[in-house]
């Protein structure tokens, strides 16, 4: 398999032909590769205004990083061009007021505590 670039993941992410499919209530994924069983994956999540993502379990590393809006945790809000890292064992809900679009990265699968 060969590497997968993106040169320019903030357009990509904004473009509107992007095909986006529907995650949450009010939050849509757009994989960049399959998830692998019980291991890595990395999508784009856009989050409409006021939608959040309910209360969940880190089994492995999540990279977040915020491309457009913002997004808030029970840690703070986080303005376009941060970096989140949230360890394993970690717990959390995530909303956007505003909306925003996030590069997330799992190193394992996370657990939804609803």
């Amino acid at each position: 398999m060969q590497a997968i670039v993106w040169p320019d993941l903030k357009a990509m992410a904004a473009d509107p032909e992007l095909d986006w499919q529907p995650f949450r209530s009010g939050v849509d994924i757009h994989r960049l590769y399959p998830a692998e069983p019980d291991g890595a994956a990395a999508a784009l999540l856009r989050y409409q205004p006021g939608a959040s993502v309910p209360r969940h379990l880190h089994t492995g590393f999540e990279h977040i990083f915020v491309l457009s809006g913002s997004q808030t945790d029970a840690n703070g809000t986080y303005p376009a061009g941060t970096l989140v890292v949230n360890p394993p064992g970690t717990r959390h809900t995530v909303s956007s007021s505003e909306g925003c679009i996030v590069l997330a990265i799992w190193a394992k699968p996370v657990e939804i505590e609803e």
